[in-house]
């Protein structure tokens, strides 16, 4: 099983070839405003992350997750 920081750290790493702009990664760092990314860009690092974890994120999932912290969670929760 693994914990809460492990998944914070492979959903980060994921997200550094998206994070065109270097910007910090923390739990509240969201993914429209911090990131600026657009819908393709998400639709790429949510199959990236669905890959990285052997996870289906469903429509309506990605459409309530805005932060990496939220994620993180989601993640965790399939996972479980």
């Amino acid at each position: 099983m693994t914990d809460r920081s492990d998944i914070f750290d492979s959903v980060t790493a994921q997200i550094a070839p998206f994070n065109k702009k270097g910007v910090a990664l923390t739990e509240s760092t969201s993914f429209a405003g911090d990131l600026e990314w657009d819908s393709l860009t998400v639709m790429d690092f949510v199959a990236a992350i669905e890959d990285e974890f052997d996870i289906l994120i469903t429509m309506n999932m990605q459409a309530e997750i805005e932060t990496v912290g939220q994620l993180v969670d989601a993640v965790e929760k399939l996972k479980a």
